[in-house]
């Protein structure tokens, strides 16, 4: 995916780049390609609700609505006559390269009364899994294939957040609306009422489990890499929100939100990149000392963690972990509720890797590791962590 921000007024434009490359995909043929693009749009200026949420030290602003290729839908009344419209020839195949675009929100994509192959995620071949819901967390991109095979008519496609994350028991506050498209055959009468699809419940965590974990990845396929079984490295790493003090003379409500791994809230230096510090050997810049393990063991997805005040908030620091060439590091990344859960994508820029296994709760050395995958498991370049 393609992003561009620019100034005056301030926005944000972003599109899909796919290369052609020599596939299992180009091999099947499809009539078309298309990108579905998964977004988000606020009624306000994007910089605005940045600002904003940098000056009280809370979340953003939720959005006003959730966009399908950069239409919001007729289920809103900004754009009751607008909507992202696909065309398909009876019979046809079409390759629909899906984008979750949004900020912070795992989206269900569902077309009405079609069934999706999934043979690709993140740009990585999969088996191809047989599914009429695809769920994608901010980020990820799934590649499916649509058969046109229905009666001629209009099919609504339609996208909701998926969204389970409790704190004391109460449902984390989310943008609980649902944007659409419409799938159109040639040949349809132009005042034909679409199909409506049955979207799951935005708290269907069986519906987005199965999907998550029922993904394997094409062995053999183009660029495919098994699983390496010699680890040099292992880290385990909490991922958490925390809170940090405000600083003086600023228009905090309280405690300023942050994020943290290991304990540890990263600090971006001002004045030179770590790859140029790392590159020139600049020295005062970062300490390579980010820790392998989380500095205390405690119950990590229990509630009870914000009890303990001390907990929630995270040192300043600018670390790294310096790895040699080639190695091969095996990272358990294990989600906590301090201050409430979140779904978390994890981004290793610039490399793919393999999901070995997934699952709820803590992390549980013995047990877990007998449900690891080194056969086929699903590649990524981003993963979501379960809540």
């Amino acid at each position: 995916m393609l992003t561009s921000r620019f100034s005056g007024p301030p926005s944000t434009v972003h599109s899909s780049s796919a290369p052609e490359t020599a596939t299992p995909i180009r091999s099947l043929s499809p009539t078309g390609k298309f990108p579905i693009l998964l977004g988000e749009l606020w009624n306000a200026n994007v910089v605005d609700v940045q600002r904003l949420a940098a000056a009280t030290g809370a979340s953003p602003n939720l959005s006003d609505a959730f966009t399908i290729n950069g239409w919001p839908g007729d289920l809103y009344p900004c754009s009751k006559h607008q909507m992202y419209e696909l065309t398909a020839l009876p019979g046809k195949t079409y390759l629909l390269r899906i984008i979750n675009a949004a900020v912070n929100s795992q989206l269900f994509y569902k077309v009405a009364n079609h069934k999706l192959t999934v043979v690709a995620i993140d740009s990585s071949y999969t088996e191809p899994y047989i599914t009429d819901v695809v769920v994608a967390a901010p980020g990820q991109t799934v590649d499916v294939l649509l058969t046109a095979d229905q009666p001629v008519g209009s099919y609504y496609m339609a996208a909701r957040p998926y969204a389970n994350a409790l704190v004391a028991g109460a449902l984390v506050t989310f943008a609980n609306t649902t944007t659409r498209g419409v799938l159109v055959y040639d040949g349809s009468p132009s005042q034909a009422t679409p199909l409506m699809p049955a979207l799951p419940a935005f708290n269907n965590t069986p519906m987005a489990n199965k999907f998550y974990t029922g993904l394997k990845a094409l062995v053999g396929a183009p660029f495919w890499e098994p699983v390496p079984l010699k680890v040099d490295h292992k880290m385990f790493v909490t991922i958490g929100l925390a809170l940090e003090p405000c600083p003086a003379n600023t228009s905090c409500n309280g405690p300023k939100l942050s994020a943290s791994m290991n304990n540890e809230s990263f600090v971006e230096p001002t004045s030179i990149s770590l790859l140029q510090a790392f590159y020139h050997n600049v020295k005062g810049v970062y300490t390579a000392d980010f820790p392998v393990k989380p500095p205390i063991k405690f119950d990590y997805t229990n509630d009870t963690v914000n009890n303990n005040l001390p907990m929630q908030f995270a040192t300043k620091s600018t670390k790294v972990t310096k790895l040699k060439f080639n190695s091969t590091v095996e990272i358990i990344f294990q989600n906590t509720n301090i201050l409430g859960p979140e779904n978390h994508p994890m981004h290793l820029h610039g490399f793919d890797f393999h999901i070995l296994a997934q699952g709820f709760g803590n992390y549980n050395p013995i047990t877990d590791r007998k449900k690891l995958n080194l056969i086929n498991p699903q590649i990524r370049n981003t993963q979501f962590l379960c809540q």
